[in-house]
């Protein structure tokens, strides 16, 4: 017990220390890089107009845009986690983020006019994918094993219906492409303001669910005995992890494998007590995404890897491990 406290302890300073670091790495590391000194001069003396323009102008938001989507993902794959008891829950894999996908595409292919409304547009989308899924799974109540399988099976549906609109409109796919992939390329200030107020707004109210996520971890049985509303509680919970993925899908599209991969590695770590999984899952998310999207705009010079790709292929290889050690399911 003393062990586990004294590693908590030490993963609680660990984390935010790695993530500062790997922003200071993606500020100073690209095709141009950018000494530390420079940097400092940069934000507090006026450094070179060009170093100004790559830091503030293009590095600066995406690394920020990143930590969000990061910390997204991984807060809404914790929930989903713990509300359903299995590694396996993640928001890419049970149709959560092809929810937000397909209204995001319908948005943007059929929509482009209220272009602005994208992240309201994933969420919608998100929590009416949660909601099915929900209903699908419920006889008198729900077991996180018939949301599971509910859930692959809508996000086989989702994705056969946005392949479908994307051979329907071939003509307007083309800007869509990228974002399928699942990438920061390109992404601003304006970006960040569009997704910023929806971002921490959810990521407040995912510190809430701290307590309910617990109480359902002892059961619902045990969690009934102690006066809770198991069923209310449980679809609170969907409804703020719908909102986390549909807020990172709106802006970088479908990364998977973050919610998966982040609070799986914390709870091995920390063990199951959200007080520790959840905020350090939001950390260690945001620092993941901020990595890969470093190393994938960086080391494959002169082209630009989208960040999706990058983390497919980590997180694949993960996914069989947990399957392999058979801790799914």
């Amino acid at each position: 017990m003393e062990k586990r406290s004294l590693r908590r302890k030490y993963i609680c300073i660990v984390t935010p220390i790695l993530l500062i670091s790997v922003m200071f790495y993606g500020l100073t590391y690209g095709p141009v890089s950018i000494s530390l000194s420079e940097i400092w001069h940069v934000f507090f003396q006026n450094g070179e107009s060009v170093h100004q323009t790559i830091i503030i102008d293009v590095r600066l938001p995406r690394i920020v845009i990143g930590a969000l989507v990061g910390g997204c993902l991984a807060a809404s794959g914790a929930l989903l986690q713990g509300i359903m008891k299995n590694p396996l829950a993640d928001p890419g894999i049970i149709g959560v983020s092809s929810g937000a996908g397909l209204a995001a595409i319908i948005t943007m292919v059929l929509l482009p006019q209220y272009g602005y409304l994208l992240p309201i547009a994933a969420f919608l989308g998100a929590l009416i994918t949660s909601l099915v899924i929900y209903l699908l799974a419920w006889d008198k109540s729900t077991s996180p094993v018939k949301i599971i399988l509910a859930g692959v099976a809508i996000n086989a549906l989702l994705g056969a219906v946005m392949n479908g609109i994307m051979v329907v409109y071939s003509d307007r796919v083309q800007s869509v492409l990228p974002w399928l992939a699942g990438g920061l390329t390109g992404k601003g200030w304006y970006h960040l303001n569009f997704m910023a107020p929806y971002a921490i707004i959810s990521l407040m109210l995912s510190f809430f669910a701290i307590r309910p996520a617990n109480l359902l971890l002892l059961g619902d049985d045990t969690a009934k005995l102690l006066g809770q509303k198991v069923e209310v509680q449980r679809f609170l919970l969907i409804i703020l992890a719908s909102l986390l993925a549909g807020v990172a899908v709106s802006v970088a599209g479908l990364i998977g494998f973050v919610g998966l991969v982040v609070p799986h590695i914390i709870r091995i770590l920390v063990g199951d007590d959200y007080t520790f999984v959840l905020p350090i899952s939001i950390v260690g998310g945001a620092a993941l995404v901020v990595f890969a999207d470093t190393i994938a705009r960086s080391w494959f010079d002169p082209i630009e890897l989208p960040v999706g790709i990058l983390l497919a292929c980590l997180g694949a290889p993960f996914f069989l491990i947990l399957l392999r050690k058979r801790r799914i399911l």
